[in-house]
């Protein structure tokens, strides 16, 4: 076999490149010393001292001049043991990737033999380890020299191909690799001789007509390909022998067609459609699927799946690739394929639950064609039976293997050539009995369910977070089906999904134990049916409102069913209406039910909408202490019912508002009865307050003056003297809360010698400190506040009269309450202050740390379930645990109370920003003491922080923002940079006994920081954002402001403001080097999108040039350096690209930094630059820069070989995505920030 030099017959060549003959007594004692070395690395009985040195010896070897041909002399020993041969292999290995560009064309030459040498040499006794090795080289050897230097390659393989099996299947090896390498992976290599090896792997996969058709006046003095078949059609054909001869009984064969598979998956997404066709590389791959293997059909449903991955097919393309998966006989193949992988949960067979689930995949997929191109899909194509296949596996007991193809069947709904067709309509009960079905909350079932879906959920998702992403996910995917269903056929569908749910409600308690207050829980079997059946009433409600807005080709024929409908669907309200249960949620459950449907599709019906506004006044149920579990339920029904009340009162104000005489005096009642709380008391205040505030037909004066009244109060209790002096300190602060009397009762009990504060009960007097507590808070003016605001200004837009109304009320009352207001956040931040406090004696410092350290449920880390977690929070409510919890969730019911009060001032824009001495004592207030707040605590702060900065109007903000903005992100810097260095260094001394549960709390609520900072800093400088949202009351309505208009927008003002751009761009610099991969990806894109802003000769510019040539090129290349960073690389690769490619002619520092690294040399960075200079897109320049920087790369540990993957738990790419919450970009203006509490996860 013959490369550009006979190996054997050159030895000069051979060793050109070394400094000795390589021969004689040194190279002998070179080979003995590195035998002798792998003998005691591989011998069990070798120490670990002599193991180690053996490694640093052999590690050594690597570098020595004379290597690579000790390294072919090893490998080609036939004598040698397997891993004496396998070191051979490394030595050229280390050769070939870190000394290949040192090297003259004639040494190059000279390595390449070497291992063009060693191909024809293996056999079927050689180890499969040494065989992948040495095609791994090969691979290695042409991505630097094929269609280059090196033009035969593809002779070479053809000849290689003529030889047995296993040499067949080492060709097979190489094609897949280089395939992947070239295309599918981030290989620096590979981006550098991108173009060139791309082209070389079309010509030598792609027939040589195809090639002509395709591409008629392409250049063929470089031919690089070898005949004119192509390796496509070799494989097809290749795959068909396997399949068609023993490879049940013959191991070599088998192997040979995964390798084919293996092969043809990786050429699949990107060789050409019709050289695909061309080669009936479908006809093969489906031929595979019926093979008597499910390794032979898992790989074949792999390369299907690569296929059908591609996002689009021409005309031509598809009918020659797609419509014959739709035969009758395929699709009757891949029916009974699926049906028998269908597994049982208490026997699973991993192989077969594993090829169902990537059929559902490769099925999805496919399915997704025909609504692409249905008028495509030929007549004698047997639809119905492949959309039986999609219902047969969307039924799949495993949500895994079903959540594909039912988001394929919301897709095809939609369509209405698909959602209407006669091979869709015989399925639609199922689909809406499968979706109902699967709207059960299943995290929300016992441990201990023997539910075969739960079963299988658990099986296939191990963390809780991704648990309720899927399921979330899959939810919504239900809920799309069902809305689309009812938007296409509402009466059929709508009366069909109300009859589930009278037949559900009437067989609810068959089987379970009545209700009883003892044993209420809100996971009962009656709630989570119920709770399943609404959600699916509720989409089918929001696919009514969808058709009825639609309004058909007939609009008199719809609106006389639409009427008929409505009056069956109030009939079946009022059916709902009479219904009595005894369990508080299932209660709460209906009221939200009927105000959504008197919302939605009974909007014109205003007799039903006030029958169950009396519904809801008359609701009333009493908590009982001995029974916390309901207790808690009945709170939240209380809490449900002033919610809906408001709801109610928006949609409906002027209808309301013409019955006002008879609401107030049923209001007032209510309310002189005493027997409901300040929350409630407030909820039905508030509710006269929006339909007064709402309404449109009201006199206006009358309007303003009844609107005033409900105000009045809440501006003299702002006004009062003894407010504003107990806020003058931190002490009458304490003294509003009665503190004082809290730290006295604690310390005189000596609560700091007691051990567990959760068993330890407190006296008649705690209790009646802990009942204090509470009433004090409802005496401060902050909830009153918080909720007239809210509803001034909750959904209006800035051009409505309410909207103007409100500015008009609370335009003179804003300027009194600020001061206290700030005043009430500077306290509540400095109580976690550790300072505030240092003058009290050791044992009331030690008390107070104790007592601001938050209890909270992790998802995925906590022990127990986050029911667990709350109903212990409950049962301690009377403990001394409880008592601190009481102490802190009073303070943080201000802290987030008077945040809530300032984004609703800020929703009134002028009114609020305009106050000139405003922005310097807001930003001490919010964030003079918030470094002593939790990780939790921060992001609540950060999270109504960034809705102030963009609700600021255009005009205002070079006044308003800077201040604010400027001590933000030095607070952010300092809090989050000083958190990461107390989690790295912990982790560095971290011990055997040291509490990992609470280390593990601690990094995931500093990582959810982290990400709330780094977004935020992405959000304030996106570049796609629009320059004005409605939000803006500067927003032009005549359109001129659009989003391609760049002047005004935040990003613009934030990169010329050096005040908030120094410190801004220092934590982006330090949140290159956090441990936190999704932060450091965001924050390199971020960078990257900033830096050409400063290529230009502004003296700012200038300065933050060289900042980021410095300090940010520094930590790009300490991250590149780490493993942990290894998955970024690219990212990082790229973002030090932009810097060099950049600010290099402007400034010498970038190559400075470069140099001063270690084993980079002038001409190292020389040769990059001039290679850099002529790169033609990004791909190629971080390509160079990881070449440059290739010995100072980060090695993952799995690369390393120190971690086994676990092939069972490894998740296609589609599996990831399902297990992701979506998170829509959110422009400011669109939705209130929910500060209303600590999240889920706290219980104070």
């Amino acid at each position: 076999m013959n490369g550009d030099t006979d190996v054997a017959s050159n030895p000069s060549v051979d060793r050109a490149h070394t400094n000795d003959n390589g021969t004689g007594p040194a190279g002998d004692i070179f080979l003995s010393q590195v035998i002798q070395a792998l003998e005691v690395v591989h011998d069990s009985r070798s120490s670990n001292d002599s193991r180690k040195q053996a490694s640093i010896e052999l590690e050594a070897a690597k570098s020595v001049g004379e290597a690579p041909y000790h390294g072919y002399s090893l490998a080609s020993d036939k004598a040698q043991p397997p891993v004496v041969r396998h070191y051979g292999l490394s030595l050229l290995e280390h050769a070939i990737r870190h000394q290949w560009n040192e090297y003259s064309d004639e040494q190059s030459a000279a390595l390449r033999n070497w291992v063009v040498h060693l191909a024809p040499q293996i056999n079927s006794q050689d180890p499969a380890y040494l065989r992948n090795k040495t095609a791994q080289l090969w691979v290695e050897v042409a991505e630097r020299s094929w269609a280059a230097e090196w033009m035969d390659m593809d002779e070479l393989l053809m000849e290689l191909w003529a030889g047995t099996l296993v040499q067949k299947e080492f060709v097979l090896s190489i094609l897949e690799t280089l395939s992947e390498e070239i295309f599918n992976r981030e290989d620096p290599l590979a981006n550098l001789r991108g173009p060139t090896l791309s082209k070389a792997c079309v010509d030598i996969f792609t027939p040589a007509a195809v090639l002509a058709e395709h591409f008629p006046s392409r250049e063929k003095h470089n031919n690089v390909r070898s005949g004119d078949e192509g390796w496509l059609a070799r494989l097809g054909d290749f795959l068909s022998w396997c399949t068609d001869n023993d490879y049940q009984g013959n191991e070599q064969i088998r192997l040979c067609a995964l390798q084919c598979l293996a092969a043809l998956r990786a050429v699949m997404c990107w060789a050409i459609p019709k050289a695909i066709a061309a080669a009936g590389c479908v006809t093969h791959l489906v031929k595979s699927l019926a093979a008597s293997n499910v390794n032979i059909q898992m790989a074949a449903i792999e390369a299907l799946h690569a296929l059908y991955s591609r996002s689009h097919f021409h005309d031509d393309e598809f009918l020659a690739l797609v419509c014959p998966m739709y035969q009758a006989e395929t699709a009757a193949l891949l029916n009974r394929l699926y049906e028998w992988s269908i597994v049982d949960i208490s026997d699973i067979d991993d192989s077969r639950y594993l090829l169902s689930k990537k059929l559902s995949e490769m099925v999805s997929n496919l399915a997704n064609f025909i609504e692409q191109k249905p008028q495509l899909v030929p007549e004698d194509s047997d639809l119905p039976n492949f959309l039986q296949l999609l219902l047969r596996i969307l039924r799949s007991q495993s949500l895994v293997v079903s959540i594909p193809i039912l988001n394929t069947w919301a897709t095809l709904l939609s369509s209405d050539t698909i959602g209407d067709s006669d091979a869709v309509s015989p399925l639609i009960g199922s689909l809406l009995e499968t979706c109902s079905q699967r709207l059960l909350r299943y995290e929300a079932l016992p441990e201990d369910s023997v539910d075969p879906t739960f079963l299988f959920l658990n099986e296939d998702i191990d963390t809780i977070p991704e648990r309720h992403a899927f399921l979330g996910n899959y939810r919504r995917y239900c809920v799309q089906v069902v809305e689309t269903i009812v938007k296409r056929m509402p009466f059929d569908a709508m009366y069909h999904i109300l009859g589930q749910v009278d037949q559900m409600l009437e067989t609810l308690y068959e089987g379970q134990i009545p209700f009883q207050a003892q044993t209420c829980t809100k996971n009962s079997i009656p709630v989570l049916r119920v709770d399943a059946h609404f959600t699916v009433v509720d989409a089918a409600l929001k696919g009514y409102v969808k058709w009825v807005s639609a309004h058909g080709s007939s609009p008199q024929q719809d609106e006389q069913q639409r009427n008929a409908m409505e009056t069956n669907l109030e009939n079946w309200c009022q059916h709902l209406l009479s219904r009595e249960f005894e369990d508080p949620l299932l209660r709460r459950n209906i009221i939200k039910l009927l105000v959504e449907f008197s919302a939605k599709a009974l909007s014109n019906r205003h007799g039903f909408a006030l029958k169950v506004l009396e519904h809801i006044l008359m609701t009333k149920m009493t908590e009982d202490p001995n029974l916390p579990a309901y207790s808690e339920a009945v709170k939240e029904l209380q809490t449900t019912c002033g919610h809906e009340l408001q709801r109610l009162g928006l949609r409906f104000a002027d209808y309301f508002v013409n019955i006002y005489g008879q609401l107030e005096p049923r209001v007032n009642q209510i309310l002189s009865e005493g027997a409901i709380d300040d929350r409630q008391r407030l909820s039905l205040i508030t509710f006269l307050f929006i339909i007064t505030h709402r309404a449109t037909t009201l006199d206006r004066q009358l309007q303003i003056s009844r609107l005033e009244g409900f105000l009045t109060p809440i501006k003299q209790s702002w006004q009062t003297p003894e407010l504003s002096r107990s806020l003058a300190s931190f002490s009458g602060f304490c003294d509003l809360l009665d503190i004082s009397r809290i730290q006295n009762y604690l310390a005189s009990g000596r609560v700091h010698e007691v051990e567990d504060w959760s068993s330890y009960r407190l006296d008649v007097e705690g209790q009646a400190i802990q009942a204090e507590l509470t009433g004090r808070f409802e005496q401060l003016p902050l909830r009153p506040t918080k909720a007239f605001l809210g509803q001034s200004t909750d959904k209006l837009k800035k051009v409505s009269t309410p909207y103007h109304i409100a500015c008009s009320l609370w335009h003179d009352t804003i300027p009194i309450i600020l001061p206290n207001l700030l005043q009430f956040i500077s306290h509540a931040h400095a109580f976690h202050n550790p300072a505030t406090w240092n003058k009290l004696p050791e044992e009331l410092q030690a008390i107070t740390s104790r007592v601001l350290t938050d209890r909270f449920w992790q998802a995925g880390i906590s022990t127990g379930s986050k029911d667990e977690f709350y109903a212990k929070v409950s049962g301690t409510k009377s403990t001394l645990e409880g008592f601190a919890s009481s102490i802190r969730g009073t303070v943080r019911l201000v802290r987030e109370t008077c945040y809530s009060i300032l984004f609703c001032m800020s929703r009134l824009h002028e009114h609020f920003y305009g106050f000139k001495e405003l922005p310097g004592p807001l930003a001490h207030a919010l964030f003079a003491d918030s470094h002593a707040l939790s990780s939790h605590q921060m992001s609540v702060l950060l999270n109504m922080a960034r809705y102030l900065i963009e609700d600021c109007p255009t005009r205002l903000r070079s006044h308003f923002l800077p201040p604010v903005m400027a001590t933000m992100f030095i607070q952010i810097d300092n809090k989050v940079s000083s958190e990461w260095e107390q989690i790295l260094r912990r982790n560095q001394s971290s011990s055997e006994g040291d509490d990992l549960t609470n280390e593990m709390k601690d990094e995931s609520i500093l990582r959810q920081l982290t990400y709330t900072s780094v977004n935020t800093v992405a959000g304030f400088l996106s570049p796609s954002r629009p320059v004005a949202t409605h939000a803006d009351p500067e927003a032009k309505s005549d359109g001129s402001n659009s989003p391609s208009d760049t002047s005004n927008t935040m990003r613009e003002f934030v990169l010329s403001s050096p005040t908030i751009l120094e410190p801004l761009i220092l934590f982006c610099t330090h949140a290159l080097g956090m441990h936190d991969s999704r932060c450091c990806g965001l924050i390199t894109r971020v960078l990257s999108s900033i830096i050409p802003e400063f290529a230009g000769n502004t003296p700012i510019a200038s300065e933050i040039r060289e900042f980021i040539s410095t300090e940010v090129l520094k930590a790009c290349i300490t991250s590149l350096h780490e493993p942990y960073f290894v998955d970024l690389q690219k990212d990082l690769a790229q973002l030090i690209a932009t810097i060099f490619r950049l600010y290099s002619p402007k400034t010498d520092t970038p190559r400075q930094i470069l140099l001063s690294l270690p084993g980079i040399t002038e001409e190292k960075v020389s040769q990059m630059a001039q290679k850099f200079a002529q790169a033609s897109n990004q791909r190629q320049q971080r390509g160079l820069i990881l070449e440059l920087l290739e010995g100072l790369r980060g090695v993952s540990i799995s690369e390393q070989g120190r971690i086994k993957r676990d092939v069972k738990k490894e998740r296609s790419a589609m599996q990831e995505r399902y297990m992701k919450v979506d998170e829509p970009v959110k422009y400011k203006g669109e939705v209130s920030p929910d500060l209303g509490g600590v999240a889920d996860m706290f219980g104070a």
